[in-house]
């Protein structure tokens, strides 16, 4: 016991003092730890090593091989037939930590970043409005599990500031930016003043490609193949065939007027599993064999996305995307309202729909101040976008200021992350000053009346005698 302190502590120490010093502690990950798949890479020297790698975050079971696959090994896979999910996300929250340490393992393995976590640091996205107990054990994994030197957990939209959708060649970096960040579970607005998330302003809409793809699925199951048992199927329809419409009336009646040959009406040959095949779109010179399924896809192909902006099509009582983020914008400072009109950013795989932008600028055009501007930044590739933002936000020199160290962690536990991490939940110091303020009111408040009442009841005793003598003279 004693020769494994002395070997930890000299290590320990030369970490915090590295930390202090500003230097960069050794080869940072980045993990933006999506619910459908994880952006993971690694920094060296502030330098990307290499792209990022997508994974799957899910444990998936195949009914054709019979085989398991964890994260990254879903590669692997030649059989996408009835494929059973295990998700560690369940309603946009980190549940499944068996799944999730499963997924985890695999990429810091040497056959995916091959690093080694007792001599690195950690870049980790968390989702919105994440829960204190969670947040406690995402912790307990950095530190205890692997044991990592040091972390910096965050929202994606958080770290959207450090990254460029919104920078101007030849001018600054705006202060007020809005974030819409679509994903796999649920589609945030999220407002940012000078990198700080505005949490009385977030907004969440229940509409994420989780949604939109078993919507998709009951749709052709109801009208064509039964396909509920096919979602890698059904995604890959979903993101090949579909696009948001400018119009959707119009669109509707083309497709009702003729059915099977209009401008939207497109062919997608499901995958052949005898030959490995992989599912396409039918182009106009394609020669399709007698034993190929084809799944014809008509007002499917907007009627999807269109719950994005119209999510009463479907039951559930919430506005639009626009009128979502102009609520938003409506519960900042008026004075900066303009600023943050003018600052709308596109992050997450929803907003890769064709026409996305176009449909939700057309809308927002109508729900702004006439003398607002409003401006929509895309992205080169808004899946990967919070990852490059956390890589560029690991180069600069302020980074090792945000981390939580393990001696912070070993003295402070899980009180440490919540001193420096920026949470949307106030602080116990922080919820301390109110009523301490509330109580320094009280007592001046008590303090005013005491002396209030104490002059008229000097004033009462001093007057009494006077008019009982001026009554005696006379």
């Amino acid at each position: 016991m004693t020769g494994t302190r002395t070997k930890t502590f000299p290590r320990l120490f030369s970490i915090f003092h590295r930390l202090n010093v500003g230097l960069m502690p050794g080869p940072v990950v980045v993990l933006d730890n999506g619910a459908y798949t994880i952006k993971a890479g690694i920094s060296v020297g502030g330098q990307e090593q290499e792209p990022p790698r997508i994974i799957p975050n899910a444990v998936v079971r195949s009914k054709g091989d019979k085989m398991t696959y964890f994260g990254h090994e879903f590669a692997r896979c030649k059989d996408y037939s009835s494929l059973h999910y295990r998700l560690p996300f369940e309603k946009g929250y980190l549940v499944d930590w068996d799944a999730q340490k499963a997924v985890w393992d695999g990429i810091f393995s040497s056959e995916v970043l091959a690093i080694d976590t007792t001599e690195s640091s950690l870049v980790i996205t968390e989702p919105y409005f994440n829960l204190p107990k969670l947040q406690e054990v995402y912790d307990q994994f950095v530190f205890e599990e692997y044991e990592f030197q040091a972390y910096y957990r965050c929202t994606p939209a958080s770290l959207i500031p450090h990254g460029t959708i919104s920078k101007e060649p030849r001018l600054p970096k705006p202060e007020c930016i809005v974030v819409i960040d679509s994903g796999f579970s649920y589609t945030h607005v999220v407002p940012l003043l000078n990198g700080n998330v505005m949490w009385s302003a977030v907004k969440r809409l229940d509409v994420g490609g989780k949604l939109l793809t078993n919507q998709l699925k009951e749709l052709v199951s109801f009208r064509q193949w039964n396909m509920m048992d096919e979602t890698y199927i059904m995604n890959d329809v979903k993101e090949s065939c579909c696009y948001v419409s400018q119009n959707y009336k119009s669109d509707l009646e083309t497709c009702r007027f003729n059915s099977k040959s209009n401008p939207i009406v497109q062919e997608y040959v499901l995958p052949d599993l005898s030959s490995n095949r992989k599912g396409r779109i039918r182009q106009a010179d394609d020669i399709v064999a007698e034993s190929d399924q084809i799944l014809v896809m008509n007002n499917e192909r907007f009627a999807v996305p269109e719950l994005l902006f119209r999510p009463d099509d479907i039951g559930l009582d919430q506005s639009g995307l626009a009128a979502t983020v102009a609520l938003s914008i409506s519960l900042l400072p008026q004075d900066l309202q303009g600023m943050f009109w003018a600052n709308i950013g596109l992050i997450g795989g929803n907003t890769k729909f064709p026409g996305f932008r176009s449909r939700l600028m057309s809308e927002l055009r109508s729900l702004a101040p006439i003398d607002c501007e409003v401006v929509i930044y895309e992205c080169d590739d808004p899946i990967t976008e919070a990852y490059r933002a956390a890589m560029a936000f690991a180069r600069k020199p302020e980074f090792t200021k945000h981390l939580v160290t393990r001696v912070e962690y070993a003295e402070s536990g899980s009180n440490a992350s919540r001193r420096k991490f920026c949470d949307w939940k106030p602080h116990e110091s922080e919820k301390e000053k109110p009523k301490e303020a509330a109580k320094a009111k009280g007592k001046q408040r008590e303090d005013d009346r005491s002396q209030a009442t104490s002059k008229p009841t000097r004033t009462r005793s001093r007057a009494t005698p006077l008019s009982t003598t001026t009554a005696r003279r006379r």
